[in-house]
């Protein structure tokens, strides 16, 4: 290496330190951070990578051992992000397909920043032969995430998602088992060419316990893609292999295909049944992906409306209102993702960026090849680890720490097969005084402008709207003060911002510690605020259907149904948006519109039995009690329903008997006395006092704890004032 100065080892160990603080980004979670397990830990890599960057451009002034070499992995990666720059500029919404949101942290933003530590990476880790300290440095944080998730299964740690699938750290089980998955498999590179047999083996047993956590993860596609990857390793080594070797990887091969085949003919056995984890990986099927493939499809319509460029990053939930499958009605109301990386950058870049991303695994699987500077155990390891990532991308989209993962093997096999291009190496090489005089101060001066500009904004916004939602010892007027700070800095979270203050205004709205003008400040804040969010993004039903939900909580009825109405027109499908517009039809008096409403809910989703109670709430509100009949016999083989809508409908329209059926059907021993009351309670509505009295007086045998509520209702059914 040529000589560099102060300025180059200041630059060396500044990068260095950099690119070895980034394996411990799963470890980070900030409570303080709106989206605490996403928020910190992109910051945190979006930092280091800058400081990284400015580091190494230093270096590669300094020293052209530093400067960037040519290969088609790197052309590829290049070509994919300057594409998707494109791509994003002509997006239906720019400033989200550039900045994201802060529950992605994604957008061109973080691709720039992935090509950004593609390079860094690549010159420093090979010019310092770093690689394999780096990847070593990255398995001991990720045996501090296997501790959290073996506390997780044993009941000492929560797990966050609030169910029985372990997400340690990284918040989010699909997270967590494409990061073991990757670490599996460079556990087993690294073993394979270890010379140290304490570290070999010690490498071999953290790949066999995080093979074994992925299992718990219940991750259906990381499943698949550890079981396909070893067996391509193993089929690989099979092929390729020694003799000795060859032998040992058929026995694996076959093994693995056995235990495969036997667990697939015993899936509806009781020891698979009875088993949570291994129920839900026996439910892998062509019926339980249905889900799936409708958003597939959606996806597929959304790209030949738009094949070129696609509809940016993060426009995926335009594609999700416009054609919309009411076949998912039962399912979470917005979709961000069509749940697989290859269809999702199809639809956000178009066909250039679908190809361009399969590139991306051909040129580095293709070059990884023909690498002579790589052994044949890497050249294995590395190849089922893509193959891996590759069908658990298959069925689930990436996050930040499976791109870093997937951009640090991208970036060690360019570093390795990558030679000096000739205009780069030609370049003068800075002396040492002009790197301490001239490249290092403004480097920083750069880096720190980046980091401000990029970073510290959001930051600030994610941790202030953390301090706006949060109950505040000076009371409501604090937090109020706070979302109007928020409002007068918008940042790229400008929509999560106020979709926050919408349902936070709901909530002061509806609270009886609130004063009047607490409530109309907050709500007329967020009304306005939520214009213009729909102002910015006027194609966004799920904006428009935000704005209502502010109108409403205001009481105003009329404009609340008119933006329902304008999300009707953007996703006309939307089983839902109908139902919002029925509901409020309804509440202004128009009980035919409310009836066609929920009857144009129900025509788009028939096979849904609760739609059917909308469409029988909507036809007795119009007086069309025999149609609403015909529609709960069709449904459910009865008219006598147990639904909150319907008793809404009954109670609307006194139809007391019928309300009081549906009471009947709550009311029985564990119910709690409060629904015994509700029986009361219709009872009495419909003039019957004497039953309501005698339902009081069986609810009190029942919960004796009730017996001074019961008094005092049964004092105001009499006419008496109520028992002190």
């Amino acid at each position: 290496m040529q000589s560099g100065g102060t300025a180059k080892q200041i630059a060396r160990w500044v990068a260095l330190g950099a690119l070895f603080l980034i394996p411990l980004t799963p470890l980070l979670v900030t409570d303080t951070l709106f989206f605490p397990f996403i928020t910190g830990k992109a910051f945190y890599f979006r930092i280091l990578v800058e400081i990284a960057v400015a580091a190494w451009v230093v270096l590669a002034f300094l020293d052209k051992e530093y400067r960037p070499r040519f290969s088609w992995i790197g052309v590829a990666v290049v070509a994919f992000v300057a594409w998707m720059f494109v791509a994003d500029l002509f997006a239906v919404n720019v400033a989200k397909a550039f900045w994201s949101n802060f529950e992605r942290m994604e957008g061109w933003v973080l691709l720039i920043h992935l090509l950004g530590f593609f390079f860094a990476a690549g010159a420093v880790l090979r010019a310092e032969k770093k690689w394999r300290a780096w990847f070593l440095a990255s398995l001991a944080v990720s045996l501090v995430v296997s501790g959290y998730a073996l506390l997780q299964l044993a009941g000492s740690l929560p797990i966050h998602q609030g169910s029985t699938r372990i997400d340690a750290t990284l918040g989010n089980s699909a997270y967590l088992a494409i990061y073991f998955l990757f670490n599996t498999f460079i556990a087993l590179w690294l073993a394979l060419t270890e010379r140290r047999a304490w570290l070999k083996w010690a490498l071999v047993a953290l790949a066999v316990l995080e093979g074994v956590l992925i299992f718990f993860t219940e991750t259906r596609g990381t499943v698949l893609g550890l079981v396909g990857g070893l067996a391509l390793a193993a089929l690989l080594a099979a092929l390729t292999a020694g003799r000795r070797a060859r032998r040992a990887a058929a026995l694996g091969l076959a093994l693995i295909v056995l235990l495969t085949g036997g667990f697939f003919l015993a899936r509806d056995s009781s020891f698979v049944q009875d088993n949570h984890v291994l129920q839900r990986i026996a439910s892998i099927s062509l019926a339980d992906g249905q889900t799936r493939f409708a958003i597939w499809r959606m996806a597929v319509q959304g790209v030949l409306e738009r094949p070129v460029t696609g509809w940016g990053q993060e426009g995926f939930n335009y594609i999700f209102n416009k054609f919309y499958d009411p076949a998912l009605y039962t399912q979470e109301p917005w979709f961000d993702r069509a749940h697989n990386a290859f269809i999702d950058w199809l639809t956000a870049g178009g066909v250039p960026a679908f190809l361009l991303y399969l590139a991306l695994f051909g040129t580095v699987i293709v070059l990884l090849w023909r690498s002579s500077e790589l052994s044949r155990p890497e050249r294995i390891a590395l190849t089922a680890a893509l193959a891996g990532y590759a069908v658990h991308n298959f069925f689930v989209f990436d996050n930040l720490y499976s791109y870093v993962y997937f951009f640090a093997i991208l970036a060690l096999v360019d570093s390795q097969v990558a030679r000096p291009c000739k205009k780069a190496e030609d370049a003068p090489v800075l002396d040492a005084e002009g790197g301490m005089m001239y490249a290092l101060p403004i480097a920083a001066v750069v880096a720190a402008g980046i980091i401000w500009t990029v970073n510290v904004p959001g930051l600030q916004v994610a941790g202030e709207l953390i301090t706006a939602l949060s109950p505040s010892a000076s009371g409501i007027d604090a937090n109020i003060a706070a979302f109007e700070d928020l409002a007068a800095h918008p940042s790229f979270a400008a929509q999560e911002v106020r979709e926050q203050l919408v349902s936070f205004a709901a909530s002061v709205a509806q609270s009886q510690s609130a004063t009047t003008d607490e409530k109309q400040k907050i709500v007329s804040l967020a009304i306005t605020e939520m214009q213009k969010q729909v102002a910015a993004y006027p194609l966004d039903a799920r904006e428009r259907l935000e704005l209502s939900y502010a109108y409403r909580s205001a009481g105003d009825v009329a404009d609340a149904l008119k933006q329902v109405q304008a999300a009707a027109l953007l996703s006309p499908k939307k089983e839902e948006i109908w139902i919002e517009a029925g509901a409020l039809e309804w509440d202004l008096g128009d009980t035919k519109a409310a009836q066609s409403d929920f009857n144009a809910a129900y025509a788009l989703g028939p096979q849904f039995a609760a739609l059917a109670t909308y469409a029988a709430a909507g036809d007795f509100a119009a007086g069309d009690a025999a149609t609403a009949d015909k529609v709960l016999l069709s449904a459910y083989g009865t008219t006598t329903v147990d639904s909150d809508i319907l008793a809404v409908a009954y109670y609307r329209t006194k139809d007391w008997s019928r309300l009081i059926d549906i009471w009947k059907l709550r009311a029985t021993p564990s119910a709690g006395a409060q629904t015994w009351f509700g029986l009361a309670a219709a009872y009495y509505a419909s003039g019957n006092k004497a039953a309501a009295i005698k339902t009081i007086n069986a609810a009190v045998a029942l919960y004796p704890d009730a017996s001074s509520s019961a008094a005092a209702a049964i004092a105001q059914i009499e006419g008496k004032a109520p028992v002190q």
